[in-house]
């Protein structure tokens, strides 16, 4: 018996066959067992048929995608005339096309579902698909189609060369929704379907990441308080209150006493300093980084004084609410690995200092537990599709100038087994090559372990001229002359951008296909002259794309260089060390990716790389956050800015996330609405309860 027990205990399958039919206490099982009761069909010889079905249901499926047609019209209608224009699939049909197991998804209406992360478990040694980057030029305001090079790339794939893709996308915020850049589904013939629900909420991942990130800044204060007003005996009191006749620590506590030298479970047996040690958390208000957020841009809330109520005692103080995507606890989302690393990341963010400048964190403050299960349902990617009917996975949306600028771990990883060793996987790094697509080397590569195959660059010929030396351009009015006919040595004068941004790609040894969004102001000698530099450049290949006007078979040509350069050796490398001083890491961004002379930091900016450095924060990756419009940190300085000195005013920490994130100049993380919003165009037609103006 005790034999049973021990090899029972070590099995991952349990195939139960006994004529006798005898019960096996369950306290003999491991938890997380699979059970295989084959109890009815022993003597009849079908237990062997049975477990064979039972290890190939658990096996990877080969796809059986049913595409949807397309019938592109000229001119192409707006967005959401497209979208709505294309019935989608059902979402569990499709989960059932890619290989999904019916207890594998949860549905959210007809076209989107929750894919759990048990599939990682059941797939874990089906090898990964090829692992591709749409990146881009610096953005200009108009606009290059990174997420519409994405969704063109995979319905050429998977539609038109019958190559099982994935696209891997971020949730848009409601700030830039109802601000001023719209949606970003894609666009024209090459879009996620249904883009309004794409773009309004979607499964709640947002609004989840507000309501944790509100309760952490709602308990910082609320301690703060409670802590100035009350004795050591009475915080002590409520903190391990006596319940049924019975005084108890909580796990959290338990785990803080544990950090803090204490190792006593009983709350009877702490003496007095060490109950002032485990009360008191001893805040320095002037060191809270931990900030209110909203998805909405309101920029009348970038610096507020909260506490000014009569019951607040007078403990108020001057504080901030940030964009929801802009905090830690979306970083946190979109580098996570498993529920597990989740928990531990939020225990670990750092939202102040005490008074002896040590870190204080959401552990110490007893709210882990209560923010990942706010996050329970975030941590799955959300299962939607394209207008020709490939999946796509929509999860996490970290700002790419003030965060990371990129879509999940969890959900590259899920795809990455779903695709087949074949495969692909495309996924989108936001704004230029030089921070999302840096970003995601240096920072989500290294929390994934993920390999890159291929940076896909996307330009276009009329950004190029405004980097070129084009005028300027005004949101609403019409384009200059410049901009709608022939003008070869602008574009010429233009590529000195692109070709930096190729640089920047071979620095971490990746091949680059240059994607050309074509525009019909285009003349074929422009587009010729770009593809020809970007070769000359480094590039691998650069193909000229009309995925927005004719959808997948206009990126045909494009998926066929992709798969090419894919097949090439990988010399795949970071940029720097985690080692080096947290100086030197900024440096060597600032210099080998940004152009830059050198740095310059502030006392503050040095005074709190010290800090970290101190508190054993300095081998963590850097983000930089800097403004997207410009190699520099100047905005209005376009194409390739040399001899500047990047000023770097403050560093701060995302520990939970897992980096240290400089400042460079001034960054609002809290945009603001501008005179005519988006909003104005968007309305509800009450009969059909269908959105109106969404793009």
């Amino acid at each position: 018996e005790t034999l049973s027990i021990n090899w029972l205990h070590q099995a991952d399958v349990v195939v139960v066959g006994s004529t006798k039919r005898k019960e096996i206490p369950v306290s003999w099982i491991r938890p997380g067992t699979t059970i295989v009761n084959c109890y009815p069909d022993f003597l009849s010889g079908k237990i062997s048929l049975k477990f064979e079905r039972w290890i190939q249901s658990q096996q990877y499926r080969e796809w059986n995608l049913h595409c949807l047609k397309l019938q592109p019209l000229s001119p192409v209608p707006s967005d959401i005339e497209i979208s709505r224009g294309q019935s989608p699939k059902a979402v569990d049909v499709l989960a059932k096309e890619i290989g999904l197991l019916a207890d594998e998804i949860e549905i959210y209406g007809q076209t989107k579902a929750k894919v759990r992360l048990s599939l990682l478990e059941r797939l874990k040694d089906q090898t990964n698909g090829k692992y591709v980057l749409v990146a881009g030029i610096t953005p200009t305001p108009l606009g290059e189609g990174k997420s519409t090079v994405t969704i063109g790339l995979v319905q050429a794939l998977t539609a038109h060369l019958n190559v099982n893709s994935f696209a891997c996308l971020r949730q848009p915020s409601q700030g830039p929704t109802f601000g001023v850049k719209g949606g970003a589904a894609g666009g024209g013939y090459a879009q996620v379907i249904p883009m309004e629900e794409f773009n309004l909420h979607l499964t709640g991942d947002i609004h989840a990441i507000t309501a944790a990130n509100n309760l952490l800044a709602a308990a910082v204060d609320a301690r703060i308080l409670h802590e100035s007003t009350q004795s050591d005996k009475a915080l002590y009191n409520r903190l391990v209150p006596i319940v049924n006749g019975v005084r108890e620590f909580s796990s959290i506590q338990l785990a803080r006493l544990k950090r803090l030298g204490i190792n006593k479970t009983d709350p009877g047996t702490l003496t007095a300093d060490e109950i002032n040690t485990f009360v008191r958390l001893d805040i320095d208000p002037s060191t809270i980084t931990w900030q209110r957020v909203l998805d909405t841009n309101d920029r009348f809330l970038r610096k507020i004084t909260i506490g000014q109520a009569n019951t607040e005692k007078g403990f108020f103080r001057q504080a901030q609410f940030d964009i929801a995507v802009a905090s830690e606890i979306m970083a946190i989302l979109a580098l996570t690995t498993s529920l597990a690393d989740m928990k531990e990341r939020l225990g670990k963010m750092v939202v102040a200092n005490d008074k002896n400048g040590q870190p204080v964190t959401a552990e110490d403050l007893g709210v882990t537990g209560a923010l990942a299960v706010l996050m329970k349902d975030a941590i799955k990617p959300t299962l939607m599709q394209t207008l020709e009917g490939t999946p796509v996975f929509v999860h996490a949306g970290p700002f790419a100038n003030i965060a990371h600028g990129n879509s999940s771990v969890l959900a590259d990883k899920i795809a990455l087994k779903l695709v087949g060793e074949e495969g692909f996987v495309v996924t989108e790094a936001g704004f230029g090559a030089d921070i999302g697509m840096e970003k995601f080397f240096n920072i989500k590569c290294r929390a994934s372990g993920l390999v890159p195959s291929v940076v896909v660059l996307v330009a276009t010929v009329r950004a190029l001229k405004m980097h070129g030396g084009g005028p300027n351009v005004t949101a609403g009015a019409p384009l200059k002359k410049e901009y709608t006919e022939e003008n070869l040595q602008l574009v010429a004068d233009g590529c000195c951008n692109l070709q930096k941004q190729i640089q920047i790609a071979q620095l971490f040894g990746v091949p680059v296909v240059v994607a050309l969004n074509v525009f019909k102001t285009d003349s074929h000698a422009e587009v010729d002259l770009v593809c020809e530099i970007a070769k000359q450049s480094g590039a691998f290949d650069a193909v000229p794309c009309n995925h927005w006007s004719a959808g997948g078979r206009g990126a045909v040509e494009l998926a066929q260089a992709v798969r090419k350069a894919a097949s090439q050796e990988n010399r795949f490398k970071y940029l720097y060390n985690l080692e080096l001083p947290i100086i030197e890491k900024i440096r060597i961004i600032a210099q080998k990716v940004y152009g830059a002379k050198d740095i310059e930091l502030s006392p503050a900016a040095q005074s709190q790389i010290s800090r970290y450095s101190k508190q054993g924060f300095g081998n963590l990756p850097i983000c930089m956050a800097k403004t997207h419009l410009s190699l520099s940190h100047q905005p209005e300085r376009k194409g390739v800015p040399t001899g500047f000195i990047l000023p770097i005013s403050d560093v701060r920490a995302s520990i939970g996330a897992g980096f240290i994130y400089p400042l460079v100049g001034t960054m609002s993380t809290m945009p603001g609405l501008p005179t005519r919003p988006c909003f104005y165009d968007i309305d509800l037609d009450p009969d059909t309860e269908q959105v109106k103006g969404l793009f």
